[in-house]
Formats: structure tokens, C-alpha cells, sequence
């Protein structure tokens, strides 16, 4: 009987270490509270003088950030969220051909928009036929 007691005192005190951190505070603590209820929009935007982006250099860089509000180093940071926010993120959209009359000359101009759009990784580059033809599509999401 005295072994039977010993086992059992054993037993509870086992179990009462291994299960002591599975209740009380441990059990009544909240999950830990997202960062944002918003979700991420934040781009980096990159214009280069050159044929695609993965042989120049960047000549101007900007930031834009949406959510939850528009800020970064965007010349019109508010402007280029409506536009995107209107366009679905949708950056080829934006970059539709615009009325400007612009010379035939050549001289390519290289914008890239990297970084995340609500939460979705987003990744875009083109290259416009010159400064003219990129200021005539339109959106201000290009003006920097």
C-alpha cells in the first residue's frame, strides 16, 4: 500500500508540472492583436533613362504608402492612392495612352512599381518611348 501511495503522489506531481502552464493565465490570455486592421499598400516606384530596369540605374525613387492613410516621398501621394484604389491596383490601368502630343523621338524612360497593393505582392515595369509619353498617360502615379 505504501508504494501505491508513493506512485500516486509521484503521478500528481508529474502531472500538475506538465499541466500547470496549460491553465490560468496561460488559458485566459488574449491571441495577440494584428498590427494593422488595414492591409499593407506600400510601393516603391522607380524611373530610369534606359531600355528596362534591369540595365539602368534609377535615376529618381519614391515611396507610396496607403493604407491607412496616403504618405511617402510621392509628389502626390493622395492623387496616386485614388487612382490606384479606382483602378483595382490595376497599374496597367493607369498607364493607358494619354492626348498629349509627344515627338517620335526615342528616348526610353523605365518606371517600376515594386512592393505590396492590399496585402498582395505587386511588380511592375514599363518602359515608355520617351519623358513626353510617359507624362501623357494620365496618372499621377507616374509624376515624380
Amino acid at each position: 500500500m505504501r508504494n501505491t501511495a508513493r506512485w500516486a503522489a509521484t503521478l500528481g506531481l508529474t502531472a500538475a508540472t506538465v499541466c500547470a502552464p496549460l491553465t490560468g493565465a496561460a488559458l485566459a490570455a488574449p491571441a495577440a492583436a494584428p498590427a494593422s486592421l488595414y492591409a499593407p499598400s506600400a510601393l516603391v516606384l522607380t524611373l530610369g533613362h534606359g531600355e528596362s530596369a534591369a540595365t539602368v540605374g534609377a535615376a529618381r525613387a519614391v515611396t507610396l504608402s496607403c493604407a491607412p492613410g496616403p504618405s511617402g516621398t510621392h509628389p502626390a501621394a493622395a492623387l496616386a492612392c485614388a487612382e490606384l484604389r479606382a483602378a483595382g491596383g490595376d497599374i496597367d490601368a493607369l498607364a493607358g495612352p494619354g492626348s498629349a502630343m509627344c515627338t517620335k523621338q526615342y528616348d526610353p524612360v523605365v518606371v517600376t512599381v515594386d512592393g505590396v497593393w492590399q496585402g498582395k505582392r505587386l511588380s511592375y515595369e514599363r518602359t515608355f518611348a520617351n519623358e513626353c509619353v510617359k507624362n501623357a498617360a494620365g496618372s499621377s502615379l507616374f509624376t515624380f
